[in-house]
């Protein structure tokens, strides 16, 4: 039987979805099933991962994606898998999972202090070699579980990440990955592996770190027992995938040295490609490793713009909301639609929300809109949503401009995927600020597609993930800048980088509440 479909299972925050596509890269089906991760009450900030169930949504959808689209199992070439990061699993010795959670578990409060108390200028050394710090990696997280469950600790045999988990789950082959394995702060970026020395000088184990296959390279085979939980085929070959930010990269073709994209969800992530592994000398951005081999990326986090977006749609358009719901078109549609005839700049209004990324000191102001008068014409709600556009834009400038510092390169155009792209305004808005065009490409589900690609180069479809992302990858529009609101929007950026430090005193000062601050600050 022809072999025409390649699968993708993607593990995402919010749900989990089986995406089948066929060689040229269009997506034949998709099924998705969303999940949540639950607090455990004994610990504030816990966000624990249900393996036992989360499997049986996963196996759910993959059956689903078959059974909706009448493809044979048999007509699937390769399979492979992405998934949130940050994300952990912790196994025995006979290979069962006994403890997880997932990306932004932040139970170890205390452990960040412990290690800060103990050992003062360790976490800047452990960056200049991981690029990882404290905020977000796993080392934190393995002291609260040998702090507050030893036992469970002391049964640990294998530590793996969520896209790891699947592969295990469909081949029953256990190996880790550098995209993803990178985000743990336990890797040496340079060698794209495992360094037990960063585990061991923070008095963790050395012995629970399974092999690293590189992305991209064969797995192993769909066993029986996946088989007869997911309908797949017995002897399937299943790819090494990664990260979802990594793929999402390869799903829009952002494979090379010096490319760049945006991707605006909830967060936006700004992904710059290196050539090297090497780090930024203040500790401000993150540093991975890309799911190309050879390929590592610099990586800078914007906090909640779609969530802010959400909560001003929510707290303040009910109007447009209702008109929205009696034409049939999205609310965001009809703010765009106003908030376009408002000057660039508003009139001189900004807002705080992220920060620009400080990776060792990651600490947000409190929200806040300043600058405007009492004209309801000029400061009418469509100016403060505006605002709220170029307050995003503007902390992307800075993560460009502060890549550009450590790296001493930008790239010469954006690629701009996700939820926020869909956003002609915001698009164009981008574009002026950072004074690049600004290409976003058609595909809806650029994570998965990525996995299919990896999945495809692994196994032999595809003789090159490069060419194969060039090739697969639709291009939507093109924005260029327009350089008079340029001139205005660099003026505006010195201007709210002074405001931004006046508010975020004001939270150090204990006067206003922070957005958001990493454990242990």
């Amino acid at each position: 039987m022809p072999k025409n479909y390649i699968l993708a299972v993607d593990a995402g925050t919010g749900s989990v979805r089986a995406v089948l596509f066929d060689l040229d890269g269009n997506q034949i089906g998709c099924v998705q099933k969303e999940w949540d991760h639950k607090e455990d009450p004994r610990y504030p900030g816990s966000m624990d991962f249900d393996w036992t169930y989360n499997w049986e949504l996963t196996s759910g959808c993959i059956r689903g994606v078959l059974g909706e689209t009448g493809i044979s199992a048999e007509e699937i070439a390769a399979i492979s898998t992405t998934c949130m990061r940050e994300g952990i699993v912790l196994y025995d010795k006979d290979g069962k999972e006994i403890w997880a959670c997932a990306n932004v578990d932040a139970r170890s409060e205390d452990e960040v202090g412990q290690l800060i108390e103990a050992y003062p200028g360790l976490e800047k050394e452990l960056y200049l070699e991981s690029g990882q710090s404290y905020a977000l990696d796993a080392l934190p997280r393995l002291l609260w579980v040998k702090n507050k469950m030893p036992e469970i600790y002391e049964k640990t045999a294998s530590l793996g990440m969520f896209n790891d988990w699947l592969i295990y789950r469909m081949t029953g082959v256990l190996a880790i990955e550098p995209s993803n394995g990178s985000t743990t702060g336990l890797f040496d970026l340079q060698s794209r592996s495992w360094d037990p020395e960063i585990a061991k000088r923070c008095g963790l184990r050395t012995d629970i770190f399974p092999e690293v296959k590189e992305c991209g390279s064969f797995a192993g085979n769909v066993t029986e027992k996946c088989h007869n939980e997911t309908g797949l085929a017995v002897g399937t070959p299943v790819i090494v995938g990664g990260g979802d930010c990594q793929l999402g990269c390869i799903g829009v073709g952002v494979v090379d040295p010096n490319q760049a994209a945006v991707f605006g969800g909830s967060f936006w992530q700004y992904e710059y490609n290196t050539k090297d592994g090497k780090t930024d000398n203040d500790c401000r951005v993150r540093v991975n490793c890309h799911a190309v081999p050879g390929v590592w990326q610099y990586e800078a986090l914007a906090f909640k713009p779609g969530l802010v977006m959400r909560w001003f749609r929510d707290g303040f358009c009910q109007a447009e909301k209702e008109l929205a719901a009696a034409s049939g078109k999205d609310t965001y549609d009809i703010m765009n639609e106003k908030a376009k005839d408002i000057p660039a700049g508003c009139y001189g209004m900004m807002c705080t929300f992220s920060d620009v990324m400080n990776f060792i000191h990651w600490k947000h102001a409190a929200p806040t809109f300043t600058n405007f008068e009492m004209d309801p014409v000029k400061f009418s709600k469509y100016t403060f949503y505006r605002a709220i556009l170029e307050n995003t834009a503007l902390v992307t400038k800075g993560h460009l401009d502060l890549v550009k510092e450590a790296t001493g390169n930008q790239p010469e155009e954006i690629i701009f995927a996700g939820g926020a792209s869909k956003s002609p305004l915001w698009c164009q808005i981008l574009s002026d600020v950072l004074g690049l065009p600004v290409k976003v490409p058609k595909v809806k589900e650029a994570t998965a597609l990525g996995a299919a690609i990896l999945a495809g180069y692994g196994a032999g479809i595809y003789t090159d993930i490069s060419e194969a992302a060039a090739r697969l990858v639709q291009w939507d529009t093109t924005y260029q800048p327009n350089l008079e609101n340029h001139k205005i929007y660099c003026e505006m950026y010195e201007a709210w980088r002074k405001v931004y430090k006046a508010q975020l005193d004001l939270v150090n000062e204990n006067l206003t509440k922070s957005m958001w601050s990493a454990p242990g600050l």
